[in-house]
């Protein structure tokens, strides 16, 4: 996957987010449990998705391969402190 593939699903999950973040926008009703557990899944890519574009970005400032850099799980990538 290459640096606009990656962006591009960005972009994508960035949507999701808005639709679910808007979908009751202007109705006195909350999130179902559903969309709210939708909504904490797209999060978790959106950060993994930014941690890889930011792993290959590093990767290909040193001078290194960018096809190096691994997706990591949302776990872990959320377990970052920053």
């Amino acid at each position: 996957m290459d640096d606009e593939q990656v962006l591009s699903r960005i972009d994508e999950l960035v949507q999701e987010e808005e639709r679910l973040l808007h979908r009751h926008e202007g109705e006195d009703q909350p999130l179902s449990d559903d969309e709210h557990a939708r909504l904490e899944e797209v999060k978790a890519r959106l950060d993994s998705a930014w941690d890889f574009l930011r792993q290959r970005r590093a990767l290909r400032q040193y001078g290194l391969n960018p096809e190096e850099a691994s997706p990591r799980d949302p776990d872990t990538v959320e377990g970052y402190e920053g």
